[in-house]
Protein backbone atom coordinates (compact mmCIF):
# COMPACT_ATOMS: atom_id res chain seq x y z
CA UNK A 1 0.00 0.00 0.00
CA UNK A 2 3.03 2.78 1.00
CA UNK A 3 4.47 2.17 -2.58
CA UNK A 4 1.30 2.53 -4.81
CA UNK A 5 0.55 5.72 -2.57
CA UNK A 6 4.55 6.32 -3.24
CA UNK A 7 3.95 5.84 -7.07
CA UNK A 8 0.79 8.14 -6.97
CA UNK A 9 2.47 11.06 -5.31
CA UNK A 10 5.70 10.50 -7.57
CA UNK A 11 3.01 10.98 -10.82
CA UNK A 12 0.81 13.98 -9.05
CA UNK A 13 4.53 15.71 -9.10
CA UNK A 14 5.41 15.14 -12.15
CA UNK A 15 1.99 16.27 -13.27
CA UNK A 16 2.42 19.36 -11.71
CA UNK A 17 6.08 20.01 -13.03
CA UNK A 18 4.77 19.39 -16.25
CA UNK A 19 2.01 22.16 -16.30
CA UNK A 20 3.80 24.30 -14.86
CA UNK A 21 6.81 24.33 -17.17
CA UNK A 22 4.12 24.82 -20.39
CA UNK A 23 2.50 27.35 -18.90
CA UNK A 24 6.25 29.10 -18.02
CA UNK A 25 6.86 28.23 -21.48
CA UNK A 26 4.15 29.75 -23.21
CA UNK A 27 4.18 32.97 -20.89
CA UNK A 28 8.00 33.35 -21.89
CA UNK A 29 7.33 33.13 -25.48
CA UNK A 30 4.58 35.37 -25.61
CA UNK A 31 6.46 38.33 -23.53
CA UNK A 32 9.88 37.70 -24.53
CA UNK A 33 10.10 36.17 -28.17
CA UNK A 34 6.79 37.46 -30.12
CA UNK A 35 8.45 36.14 -33.34
CA UNK A 36 8.35 32.69 -32.23
CA UNK A 37 5.36 32.70 -30.23
CA UNK A 38 2.96 32.17 -33.02
CA UNK A 39 4.72 29.11 -34.35
CA UNK A 40 4.92 27.25 -31.13
CA UNK A 41 1.18 28.34 -30.54
CA UNK A 42 0.38 26.33 -33.20
CA UNK A 43 2.80 23.39 -32.04
CA UNK A 44 1.36 23.07 -28.45
CA UNK A 45 1.31 19.33 -28.66
CA UNK A 46 4.85 19.03 -29.72
CA UNK A 47 5.92 21.19 -26.87
CA UNK A 48 3.97 19.52 -23.80
CA UNK A 49 5.02 16.46 -25.51
CA UNK A 50 8.39 17.20 -25.29
CA UNK A 51 8.34 18.77 -21.65
CA UNK A 52 6.55 15.45 -20.50
CA UNK A 53 9.55 13.93 -22.36
CA UNK A 54 12.37 15.60 -20.85
CA UNK A 55 10.50 15.39 -17.28
CA UNK A 56 10.18 12.06 -17.03
CA UNK A 57 13.08 11.17 -18.91
CA UNK A 58 15.02 13.10 -16.08
CA UNK A 59 13.19 11.29 -13.51
CA UNK A 60 14.43 8.08 -14.83
CA UNK A 61 17.71 8.82 -15.02
CA UNK A 62 17.69 10.11 -11.36
CA UNK A 63 16.30 6.80 -10.19
CA UNK A 64 18.77 4.31 -12.23
CA UNK A 65 21.83 6.58 -10.50
CA UNK A 66 20.34 6.72 -7.50
CA UNK A 67 19.63 2.68 -7.50
CA UNK A 68 16.18 3.08 -6.72
CA UNK A 69 14.30 1.39 -9.41
CA UNK A 70 16.28 -2.25 -9.41
CA UNK A 71 13.23 -3.83 -7.45
CA UNK A 72 10.91 -2.86 -9.67
CA UNK A 73 13.07 -3.48 -12.48
CA UNK A 74 13.76 -7.29 -11.66
CA UNK A 75 10.01 -7.66 -11.06
CA UNK A 76 8.88 -6.38 -13.71
CA UNK A 77 11.25 -8.57 -16.00
CA UNK A 78 10.49 -12.01 -13.91
CA UNK A 79 6.67 -11.32 -14.67
CA UNK A 80 7.37 -10.89 -17.91
CA UNK A 81 9.58 -14.00 -18.60
CA UNK A 82 7.62 -16.17 -16.22
CA UNK A 83 4.04 -15.15 -18.17
CA UNK A 84 5.02 -14.26 -21.72
CA UNK A 85 5.08 -17.96 -23.65
CA UNK A 86 8.03 -19.04 -24.82
CA UNK A 87 6.44 -19.62 -28.38
CA UNK A 88 6.81 -15.24 -29.34
CA UNK A 89 10.22 -15.58 -28.06
CA UNK A 90 11.17 -15.89 -31.80
CA UNK A 91 8.72 -13.24 -32.85
CA UNK A 92 10.27 -10.71 -30.61
CA UNK A 93 13.89 -11.67 -31.90
CA UNK A 94 12.97 -10.86 -35.16
CA UNK A 95 11.20 -7.31 -33.82
CA UNK A 96 14.25 -6.74 -31.80
CA UNK A 97 16.19 -7.21 -35.15
CA UNK A 98 14.53 -3.62 -36.63
CA UNK A 99 16.02 -1.55 -33.88
CA UNK A 100 19.56 -2.88 -34.68
CA UNK A 101 22.27 -0.62 -36.67
CA UNK A 102 22.21 -3.02 -39.31
CA UNK A 103 18.44 -1.75 -40.35
CA UNK A 104 17.86 1.21 -39.17
CA UNK A 105 21.59 2.77 -40.72
CA UNK A 106 20.16 1.64 -44.53
CA UNK A 107 16.74 2.41 -43.58
CA UNK A 108 17.70 6.42 -42.33
CA UNK A 109 20.18 6.52 -45.03
CA UNK A 110 17.63 5.65 -48.30
CA UNK A 111 14.52 7.83 -46.27
CA UNK A 112 17.30 10.67 -46.07
CA UNK A 113 18.26 10.09 -49.71
CA UNK A 114 14.50 10.07 -51.17
CA UNK A 115 13.69 13.56 -49.42
CA UNK A 116 16.94 14.85 -50.44
CA UNK A 117 16.10 13.60 -54.38
CA UNK A 118 12.32 15.58 -53.65
CA UNK A 119 14.07 18.72 -51.94
CA UNK A 120 12.59 18.33 -48.97
CA UNK A 121 16.39 19.33 -47.06
CA UNK A 122 14.85 20.01 -43.63
CA UNK A 123 12.81 16.82 -43.76
CA UNK A 124 16.37 14.62 -44.53
CA UNK A 125 18.37 16.95 -42.07
CA UNK A 126 15.61 15.75 -39.34
CA UNK A 127 15.63 11.84 -40.01
CA UNK A 128 19.76 12.05 -40.40
CA UNK A 129 20.39 14.02 -37.43
CA UNK A 130 17.59 12.34 -35.20
CA UNK A 131 19.33 9.14 -36.19
CA UNK A 132 22.67 9.66 -35.72
CA UNK A 133 22.43 11.95 -32.81
CA UNK A 134 20.66 9.12 -31.23
CA UNK A 135 23.55 6.74 -32.00
CA UNK A 136 26.07 9.27 -30.51
CA UNK A 137 23.73 9.70 -27.18
CA UNK A 138 23.65 5.84 -26.63
CA UNK A 139 27.73 5.62 -26.67
CA UNK A 140 28.36 8.58 -24.49
CA UNK A 141 25.26 7.76 -21.74
CA UNK A 142 26.15 3.89 -22.17
CA UNK A 143 29.90 4.82 -20.86
CA UNK A 144 28.58 7.62 -18.59
CA UNK A 145 26.36 5.15 -16.40
CA UNK A 146 28.00 1.93 -17.08
CA UNK A 147 25.11 -0.31 -15.75
CA UNK A 148 25.34 -4.27 -16.01
CA UNK A 149 22.80 -5.97 -17.97
CA UNK A 150 20.41 -8.28 -16.42
CA UNK A 151 21.51 -11.32 -15.73
CA UNK A 152 18.32 -13.55 -14.21
CA UNK A 153 18.56 -16.20 -16.86
CA UNK A 154 20.82 -16.66 -19.89
CA UNK A 155 20.89 -14.73 -22.78
CA UNK A 156 22.51 -13.36 -26.14
CA UNK A 157 25.22 -11.05 -25.65
CA UNK A 158 25.16 -7.63 -26.61
CA UNK A 159 27.58 -4.71 -27.16
CA UNK A 160 27.66 -2.19 -24.27
CA UNK A 161 26.49 -1.92 -21.03
CA UNK A 162 22.51 -1.81 -20.56
CA UNK A 163 21.86 1.99 -19.81
CA UNK A 164 19.72 3.53 -22.17
CA UNK A 165 18.58 0.18 -24.66
CA UNK A 166 20.34 1.48 -28.12
CA UNK A 167 17.90 -0.05 -30.07
CA UNK A 168 14.84 1.12 -28.69
CA UNK A 169 16.50 4.76 -28.24
CA UNK A 170 17.71 4.79 -31.96
CA UNK A 171 14.00 3.35 -33.26
CA UNK A 172 12.37 5.82 -31.23
CA UNK A 173 14.27 8.73 -32.81
CA UNK A 174 14.18 7.24 -36.30
CA UNK A 175 10.18 6.66 -36.31
CA UNK A 176 9.32 9.93 -34.33
CA UNK A 177 11.56 11.43 -36.91
CA UNK A 178 9.72 9.94 -39.85
CA UNK A 179 6.43 10.73 -38.05
CA UNK A 180 7.12 14.47 -38.08
CA UNK A 181 8.05 14.26 -41.58
CA UNK A 182 4.78 12.28 -42.11
CA UNK A 183 3.12 15.51 -40.65
CA UNK A 184 4.72 17.78 -42.79
CA UNK A 185 4.52 16.43 -46.77
CA UNK A 186 1.46 14.71 -45.75
CA UNK A 187 -0.86 16.05 -42.96
CA UNK A 188 -3.40 13.55 -43.76
CA UNK A 189 -1.64 10.80 -43.39
CA UNK A 190 -0.16 11.70 -39.72
CA UNK A 191 -1.95 10.19 -37.52
CA UNK A 192 -1.67 6.57 -39.16
CA UNK A 193 2.28 7.16 -40.01
CA UNK A 194 2.25 8.08 -36.03
CA UNK A 195 0.22 5.28 -34.96
CA UNK A 196 2.09 2.66 -36.86
CA UNK A 197 5.77 4.31 -35.23
CA UNK A 198 4.13 4.52 -31.90
CA UNK A 199 3.32 0.21 -32.40
CA UNK A 200 7.11 -0.09 -33.46
CA UNK A 201 9.08 1.36 -30.62
CA UNK A 202 6.88 -0.14 -28.41
CA UNK A 203 7.31 -3.39 -29.65
CA UNK A 204 11.52 -2.85 -29.95
CA UNK A 205 11.57 -1.59 -26.13
CA UNK A 206 9.21 -4.59 -25.61
CA UNK A 207 11.40 -7.39 -27.03
CA UNK A 208 14.28 -6.01 -25.10
CA UNK A 209 12.45 -7.06 -22.29
CA UNK A 210 11.65 -10.60 -23.46
CA UNK A 211 15.03 -11.18 -24.88
CA UNK A 212 16.44 -10.30 -20.97
CA UNK A 213 19.16 -8.39 -22.34
CA UNK A 214 17.37 -4.72 -20.63
CA UNK A 215 15.84 -3.45 -17.42
CA UNK A 216 12.44 -1.95 -17.69
CA UNK A 217 14.10 1.81 -16.96
CA UNK A 218 16.53 1.33 -19.52
CA UNK A 219 13.70 0.97 -22.47
CA UNK A 220 11.81 3.76 -21.07
CA UNK A 221 14.37 6.36 -20.81
CA UNK A 222 15.39 5.07 -24.41
CA UNK A 223 11.67 6.13 -25.85
CA UNK A 224 12.13 9.56 -23.98
CA UNK A 225 15.16 10.52 -25.32
CA UNK A 226 15.13 9.01 -28.49
CA UNK A 227 11.82 10.88 -29.71
CA UNK A 228 12.78 13.90 -28.01
CA UNK A 229 15.65 14.53 -30.35
CA UNK A 230 13.47 14.94 -33.22
CA UNK A 231 10.93 16.92 -31.44
CA UNK A 232 13.64 19.50 -30.08
CA UNK A 233 15.13 19.97 -33.60
CA UNK A 234 11.50 20.74 -34.91
CA UNK A 235 10.76 23.35 -32.22
CA UNK A 236 14.22 25.03 -32.22
CA UNK A 237 15.61 24.66 -35.89
CA UNK A 238 11.60 24.76 -37.23
CA UNK A 239 11.12 28.49 -37.15
CA UNK A 240 14.53 29.84 -37.91
CA UNK A 241 13.10 28.05 -41.61
CA UNK A 242 10.11 30.26 -42.11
Amino acid sequence: MKQVIEFIEDIAKLALIIAFLFLAVQFYLKHRQSSWSDYFARRRVTVLLAIVLTVLGIKVFEDVLGKQSGPIDEAVLRFIHEHLPATLTSFFAVITQTGSFRFLFPAATIVTIVLLLFRRRFEALLVAASTAGGGVLIYLIKVAVDRARPSLWETEEYWGTSFPSGHTLDTAAFATAVALVASRIWPESHHAVAAVATVWVLLVAFSRLVLGVHWPTDVLAAVCLGALIPLLIVLIVGPRLR
